[in-house]
């Protein structure tokens, strides 16, 4: 299948945290862990320092089994965070006012493109 090389960054969620590392999914066939030496150089005596179960994250290839499924994978060296983009609206104080005002143009608008259309 060779979905994924070795050396690639993509991302995953970690959906599993035991003492030895962590599993990431990274789609509907392919999963990986994490060991935990791949997720600091320095020493890691809580994973839970690093990851938690949910996070969407970074992760480095370092060797794939396409018969498996199966994906070795290290957060080391990388900014393996996901940072999201604040994309929410400011509310405003007139709330829907600006759409109500401006509703009985739109329509008037359209029903005289309509009738030009019709007409023509």
């Amino acid at each position: 299948m060779n979905k994924y090389k070795k050396g690639e960054i993509i991302k995953g969620c970690v959906t599993g945290i035991q003492e030895y590392g962590a599993f990431v999914g990274l789609d509907e066939y392919y999963s990986g862990l994490i060991h935990i030496s791949e997720i600091s150089d320095n020493f890691v005596s809580n994973i839970h320092n690093f990851l938690n179960i949910g996070d969407t994250i970074y992760v480095k290839v370092l060797e794939v089994d396409d018969e498996n499924c199966k994906v070795k994978l290290s957060i080391k060296d990388i900014d393996y965070k996901v940072r999201r983009k604040n994309n929410s609206i400011k509310e405003s104080k007139s709330g829907f006012k600006p759409l109500e005002d401006i509703l009985p143009n739109w329509i008037n608008s359209k029903i005289n493109e309509i009738n030009s259309e019709n007409n023509a």
